[in-house]
């Protein structure tokens, strides 16, 4: 008997000894003892109810209410959990989602830890003042178990999905008999990689002099540099979350079949783990997805201006740079963009954080009409889209990367940290969609990093925009998976009957729970 059933048995029979021990009149007693065991059993029939608790951070929130509201398209109950400081990335989306034709999304707040050593209200990773303090955002997160179990009692979902990020989140769903799924917010590609980390440690082995490194057990050959992995402390913090990954009911993840189609196999059969592949999540709500307002962030620029830009030049000539909203680069780089962008020849989109803009001179007034700069939040998906775009930087964060593939653009890689440089070598060398500006070094510190000069980015543009054979063949590519993507996610797609599949499972799993259960006793 489920720890889920018990509960609401108690509650309900509980309620049912208060009206016996009032009540004398037996037909009375009977029509309440039927209404009460209907109630009873309300919250364990009808629609499937999934509470989705994703970790703080933009990229990881971002892709879980796309994720959510997937399932909620389905028929799915979904209630998004988080902190309050975190409500307004939130509370815009799932307005736009259930007026557009999706009631079942809801929010839950709990409150963020404190006493933790992080200022009052930080409570996104973007929000952490420096990366020393990184890791005090991280050790805050367990202490947020108490209140996810007070809500998990309450409202009791059929299943939870949660951040690989919350491991604990896999013990308090047990000992309700809710099942937890996984998200990682990442590739079957760097899930793959990190595992044969972890498996096979090579860097263990890898003589002191040596610096590249060949990762065993991959279906590909996978070349890397030592120095582009992460340190031994990441490794420790990472290797936290196998166990719990490995009880947990599954992971989803956010890809599609045929991007990585080796990799989804490998995770499944030598990692050994259920998976279902259900994205690309954000191609769910591509109608309000390139307005920034609609994910809690004011626009730097309008809409319509910058469609107005965009439509002002040719087909597939303009650059698109952006790095993501937790990048950030030193004075000394940024100069160096510039006078690479500059250089290329080509129009270019360049977003950069408002409070990191330093070139000076006269570089804004020479690129006028041929580059836009965009200080702080673009509409992104709306930018990608445009015919007129041709090609995307990016630090192949994954959920710029899906964005740029769905979109069907080759790529100029520039990976920083975190899983990037896994990802950057799925797009060079496995999808053969992307040209590197060659980084080497792993680090979230700007000033640690090798500085990318003018000519080196200026060369790789020239290269993703070019017209030789090898230029077009990587567009083609590109655009064949563009394609696949929007396919994946459409009715019959790989990633539309992975989630049927994933549906039906949990709801036969329901069904076979509530078959189980006794009715309570009057």
């Amino acid at each position: 008997m489920s720890s889920n059933f018990i509960l609401s048995s108690y509650i309900c029979w509980h309620e049912l000894s208060i009206i016996l021990g009032k009540l004398e009149h037996t037909s009375f007693l009977a029509r309440k003892t039927t209404s009460l065991v209907a109630m009873c059993s309300e919250r364990d029939s009808g629609s499937l109810s999934m509470l989705f608790f994703p970790f703080m951070g933009q990229g990881h929130i971002l892709p879980t209410l796309d994720m959510a509201k997937l399932f909620a398209v389905r028929g799915v109950k979904a209630t998004i959990l988080t902190t309050p400081a975190n409500a307004p990335l939130v509370q815009p989306f799932l307005a736009r989602a259930n007026v557009s034709g999706c009631p079942m999304m809801s929010l839950r707040l709990i409150p963020f830890p404190s006493g933790t050593g992080l200022p009052e209200g930080c409570e996104n990773l973007s929000s952490v003042p420096s990366l020393d303090l990184v890791f005090n955002f991280f050790d805050a997160l367990p202490r947020l178990r108490e209140q996810f179990d007070w809500v998990l009692r309450e409202l009791l979902p059929d299943c939870v999905v949660t951040d690989a990020f919350f491991p604990w989140t896999y013990d308090a769903a047990a000992e309700l008999g809710i099942p937890r799924l996984v998200f990682h917010g990442t590739s079957f590609f760097s899930l793959c990689l990190n595992d044969s980390l972890l498996r096979y440690r090579p860097l263990e082995s890898l003589p002191a002099d040596a610096e590249a490194l060949v990762i065993p057990g991959l279906p590909h050959r996978i070349e890397m540099l030592r120095s582009q992995l992460p340190g031994v402390e990441w490794e420790e913090f990472f290797a936290r979350f196998r166990v719990s990954d490995s009880k947990s009911y599954g992971v989803v993840a956010n890809s599609f079949y045929e991007l990585e189609p080796d990799y989804a196999r490998h995770y499944r059969e030598v990692v050994g783990r259920r998976a279902w592949h259900i994205g690309p999540v954000a191609l769910c709500n591509s109608d309000t997805n390139a307005d920034g307002s609609a994910r809690g962030y004011e626009d730097a620029i309008g809409r319509d201006d910058c469609l107005k830009w965009l439509d002002s030049k040719s087909a597939g000539s303009v650059l698109y740079v952006c790095f993501g909203s937790s990048s950030d680069f030193t004075a000394a780089q940024l100069c160096e963009m510039a006078l690479g962008l500059e250089e290329s020849s080509h129009p270019f989109v360049w977003v950069v954080r408002s409070d990191r803009w330093v070139p000076e001179g006269a570089f804004e007034e020479r690129v006028r009409g041929r580059g836009l700069i965009v200080r702080g939040w673009a509409p992104q998906v709306l930018i990608l889209s445009h015919a007129s775009v041709g090609g995307f930087v990016t630090h192949c964060g994954w959920n710029s990367t899906l964005e740029g593939v769905s979109a069907g653009l080759p790529l100029v890689t520039w990976p920083l940290f975190a899983e990037q440089f896994c990802n950057e070598r799925l797009i060079v060398d496995v999808l053969k969609i992307g040209v590197s500006v060659g980084v080497k070094k792993y680090t979230a510190y700007p000033e640690e990093r090798e500085l990318v000069e003018a000519a080196t980015i200026k060369n790789a543009a020239v290269e993703v925009m070019g017209s030789g054979d090898e230029a077009e063949e990587r567009r083609r590519r590109a655009r064949e998976l563009g394609e696949m993507a929007r396919r994946a996610v459409e009715k019959g797609g790989s990633s539309y009957k992975d989630m049927s599949n994933l549906i039906e499972e949990l709801m036969e799993k329901k069904k076979n729970a509530v078959q189980a259960q006794p009715l309570p006793l009057v």
